[in-house]
Parts: C-alpha cells; structure tokens; sequence
C-alpha cells in the first residue's frame, strides 16, 4: 500500500452502468476490518452518459472521504454480448480515470481470479464469495447488503489485501486441483 504495506485503506469497485457495487477495508497489520460497502443504483437514469458521471463522481467521493491507498477493481469478463462488454468496459473505465485522477494506484483483477482468492474455487457463486467474506470479516447479517454487487466490491479489495505480501506466483494455477498436481512434492501424505 501506499505508505505502509501493514496498514492501509482499500478501495474495491465492482463496476457496472445499473448497478456498481464498493467496498472499503481497513487493515491494520494482520488485522483487516470493512469500513463501509453499498451499491450505487443507477437503473432510473436513462443516459448512459449520466451514469458515467454519477459512477466518476461516487468514486471521487468515496476518495474524498476515505483516502484510500489502492483500488482493487474487477476487470470486465469476456461475454457473448458485445454491447455489454462496451457498457462495462466504459463503467470500470470511469472508476478508474476517478482514482487515477486522484492520484491512486489501481490493480485490477478478473473475476476468477477474486472468486478463486477468496473461496478457492473460480467459479464460485456470488453467493459463497458473499459468505466467505461475512466469515472472514465476520460480518453480522444485518451488515451484509441486498445486493451482491458490494460484496463482489469488497471482494476485489479482499483479494488485494490476501495477495499485498504475498508475491505472484509465476504461473497461477486454476484451480486447487492443478495446485496439487503442480506441488506433489510438497503437499503431506502424497
């Protein structure tokens, strides 16, 4: 993170031109905590370019009032419908340009890649990625939103902050499976 790799706040965005989901985390040594998520609801506005500049001005707002170290963003996932794939791309687009104009470092991370730090399976649910984060956070029910796009938002700042001292590894695997076969002679009882 920007000042200490122990401490810090993390900005996460799950972008989107309906719905764009956030998420903030505090993490103060081993110690992480979640300061705030939600859902910025755009459904009502009818011009693609006002949502553009409602999601620019919620993320510079998000920056103004919690002076993030980093945004975690999920990357677009490759659809069959183009104009989806444009919508989305423009969505995290905007999110981005707002902290890159504010002067954050971003990282960005694919779905699988979150889904996959987080519940160990990439091609989990919403569901099980919102549960894993209500058990690692240990977030009571009320705390948990109507809408997954926040906890898809403070996934990607989770994922951050699982890999901030970790380093990469040079060919991620997809799945524990492949981790096994690649590590043999590594993992006990084998």
């Amino acid at each position: 993170m920007a000042t200490d790799r122990n401490s810090g706040i993390i900005l996460g965005i799950d972008p989107g031109t309906n719905l764009m989901g956030y998420g903030l985390l505090q993490v103060e040594g081993r110690a992480v905590s979640m300061l705030a998520m939600g859902v910025l609801d755009m459904r009502k506005l009818e011009s693609p370019y006002d949502k553009l500049e409602r999601i620019f001005s919620r993320v510079l707002s998000l920056i103004e009032e919690f002076a993030p170290d980093v945004l975690a963003i999920e990357a677009p996932f490759m659809g069959k419908n183009v104009q989806s794939m444009l919508k989305l791309g423009r969505a995290q687009g905007v999110a981005i340009a707002a902290a890159a104009y504010k002067g954050i470092p971003i990282q960005e991370y694919k779905p699988l890649e979150i889904k996959m730090a987080i519940t160990g399976n990439g091609v989990a649910s919403k569901e099980q990625v919102a549960a894993m984060l209500q058990r690692f956070l240990r977030l009571k029910d009320d705390e948990l939103p109507d809408k997954l796009d926040a906890t898809d938002a403070l996934g990607a700042a989770y994922c951050y902050y699982l890999r901030m001292n970790r380093p990469q590894a040079s060919h991620p695997v997809k799945s524990w499976k492949e981790f096994a076969e690649k590590n043999k002679g590594r993992i006990h009882g084998k």
